[in-house]
């Protein structure tokens, strides 16, 4: 079988466990149904997700050739985790919207949505534990790094003079530190501590090059899972955003007036935006997703020779190429 093949049957695997994982738990007597799990499910199952974390764990395997049978449960567990941090983000951002569908804290109120999150969190931890126990550990590091990250990007709201390593943290927590614990599990159960090391460096700078890739999509209008200049409506600090601002005194003093109100009309925004494009700064957040991504290759080191690892090469590069070629189709 071959790459394309491996994976897609590995993801079916993993699709299977996760709605294994899912199945309604005891709620108490005389309760029909379980409302957390059935909120989990409306979020994990069938919302088109593009399953990136298991995807990682897979090809992270292969490059240490682990065989997928050992895979499934690091696999359902990075997305659970993910998904966890999804549910808490919602609540949140008072997101009403994911990938088309109403969000759970849309439909069961935020109550459910926080409680479904940590209830699929504290299953996946204590289903890591009985796998192996070094794998708990550093799920529980992540878990704590994420959370970390996730309240330094709500402190940071609105704040135009956040330092462009200060945002760096945060998407790496966020993002980064989950793709690099794909890696790091996969290597860990093949007791390869140098693989751990580098596939965890890989992860972390991918996950920052992924995030400034959305932060550009955000500015383009070429992310087909939210609105165009949602950052700027939710007065969250992007790549662009902060080096427009730093760039064009003018522009910053548009945005600090309009981030001082609740809302921001949608001409307003679309001057913004495209004042944010104008002044070059998409340009200069595609050159550091592109360090990013050249520094995620650098820590493959000999790995790239293998077959999971050229396939990871690949991927990066894919993403690179993606947004470089959105960057020339919208900015002229």
């Amino acid at each position: 079988m071959d790459t394309a093949g491996k994976l897609s049957n590995f993801l079916g695997i993993v699709e299977q466990q996760l709605g294994a994982v899912l199945v309604d738990g005891d709620a108490g007597p005389g309760v029909m149904g379980d409302t957390l799990m059935e909120a989990a499910r409306h979020l994990c199952l069938g919302s088109g997700s593009k399953r990136a974390r298991p995807m990682l764990v897979s090809l992270f395997g292969d490059a240490v050739g682990l065989s997928s049978e050992h895979l499934v449960d690091v696999a359902v567990s990075a997305e659970l985790i993910h998904s966890a941090s999804l549910l808490h983000d919602d609540v949140v951002d008072a997101g009403m919207f994911r990938r088309g569908r109403p969000t759970v804290n849309a439909r069961w109120g935020n109550i459910v949505a926080v409680m479904s999150g940590d209830l699929i969190l504290s299953t996946t931890l204590l289903r890591l534990a009985q796998l192996d126990e070094r794998l708990s550990r550093s799920a529980l590091s992540v878990v704590s790094e994420m959370t970390r990250a996730a309240i330094t990007e709500v402190e940071a709201r609105g704040v135009m003079e956040l330092p462009l390593p200060r945002l760096r943290y945060i998407a790496e927590g966020k993002t980064g530190s989950l793709f690099g614990w794909c890696g790091h599990a996969a290597a860990t159960l093949a007791n390869q501590p140098e693989a751990a090391k580098r596939f965890d460096g890989f992860g972390r700078h991918l996950g920052v090059a992924f995030q400034i890739a959305d932060d550009i999509r955000d500015v383009l209008g070429t992310d087909v899972g939210k609105p165009q200049y949602a950052d700027l409506q939710s007065r969250t600090p992007s790549m662009p955003i902060l080096l427009a601002v730093e760039k064009d005194e003018g522009l910053r003093r548009k945005l600090k007036d309009a981030w001082a109100f609740s809302s921001i009309t949608p001409d307003r925004i679309k001057e913004i935006g495209a004042s944010i494009i104008a002044c070059g700064a998409v340009e200069q957040s595609l050159a550091q997703m592109n360090v990013e991504i050249d520094a995620a290759l650098g820590y493959l080191g000999s790995f790239a020779n293998s077959d999971g690892g050229a396939e990871l090469a690949s991927w990066a590069r894919k993403l690179s190429s993606g947004i470089t070629d959105q960057v020339r189709s919208k900015v002229a």
